[in-house]
């Protein structure tokens, strides 16, 4: 009796430990799928900190990419013609002009400024024959940035970006509630802006790459002799000039003359009798003596 029942209790204590078990399990695997999209949202931070790590020598792609940028100033001895042949330069090597400037000054002389684009292939080809134009280089700079590592950074960044897209997309597909789907949403708007702005760097770099920037700064070497003022050597245009002068001053002089005395005739009539009474008086006096 005490064995069956032993046995009993055992197989008892059997029973409820696997249905434990049971339980355990669809636990675990309702706990997995629920944590599928938020173990997911660490994808990013995991790529993110992939590409930091330094790249290898087979990763730098054979061919760097180098901006390139050159400064030029040149004295010419025709301003207007070292332009034309320069602007046809530019169209030579497949290039564009982005600015042109041009600047007279007071004593005739020209000069102006030209930033171009040329492509990186023709960089130096079109420096060489641009220069050709001067008849002095006051100036040439021309530098190079490799950036060769940053596009590749960018690409690897790229990339993983375009795969937490995919599995946001999917995550979207598979989602059943309304709460998860807004989520959804808005991880995946946040990692598509990301990779525009990754995308608009990377074209940046493409085209900065691609065609090469110069910026050159042209100054006419002309002497200038001022020119000689005809009307300075006109004699008679002088004399003319000088006797309508005179007029004028004696015609101001003679209405003077008129505004003073018209003018203050009350108290010259009365002065001029004062001094003819006086001379009259001396004038009797010396008579008697005589």
């Amino acid at each position: 009796m005490i064995t069956a029942c032993s046995a009993s209790e055992s197989k008892k204590d059997h029973i409820e430990f696997s249905d434990s078990e049971v339980g355990s399990n669809e636990m675990a695997v309702v706990e997995s799928e629920s944590t599928a999209y938020e173990s997911d949202e660490h994808v990013e931070e995991s790529a993110d900190s992939s590409t930091e790590m330094p790249q290898s020598a087979n990763d730098i792609p054979a061919v760097r990419m180098i901006i390139h940028k050159a400064f030029l100033q040149f004295q010419v001895a025709d301003f207007e013609k070292a332009q034309l042949n320069i602007e046809r330069k530019v169209t030579k090597y497949n290039g564009y002009i982005v600015e042109s400037n041009v600047y007279h000054a007071e004593d005739k002389t020209i000069s102006g400024n030209i930033m171009l684009r040329i492509p990186e292939k023709h960089f130096q080809s079109f420096l060489t024959d641009a220069e050709g134009e001067a008849t002095d280089i006051l100036q040439r700079n021309v530098t190079g940035e490799d950036v060769t590592e940053h596009y590749v950074d960018l690409e690897a960044r790229l990339k993983s970006k375009r795969v937490l897209e995919e599995r946001l997309l999917t995550f979207m597909e598979q989602a059943e509630k309304t709460e998860d789907l807004l989520k959804i949403s808005s991880d995946l708007a946040v990692v598509q802006e990301e990779i525009e702005v990754i995308v608009g760097k990377m074209k940046y770099l493409e085209n900065q790459t691609a065609l090469s920037t110069v910026e050159i700064h042209l100054f006419e070497n002309r002497i200038v002799i001022p020119d000689i003022d005809s009307k300075g050597l006109d004699t008679w245009e002088k004399t003319k000039k000088q006797f309508t002068t005179s007029i004028n001053y004696l015609l101001a002089f003679a209405s003077s003359l008129v505004v003073f005395f018209v003018g203050n005739f009350p108290i010259l009539l009365l002065l001029l009798v004062i001094i003819s009474g006086v001379y009259f008086f001396i004038r009797r006096k010396i008579n008697r003596k005589e």
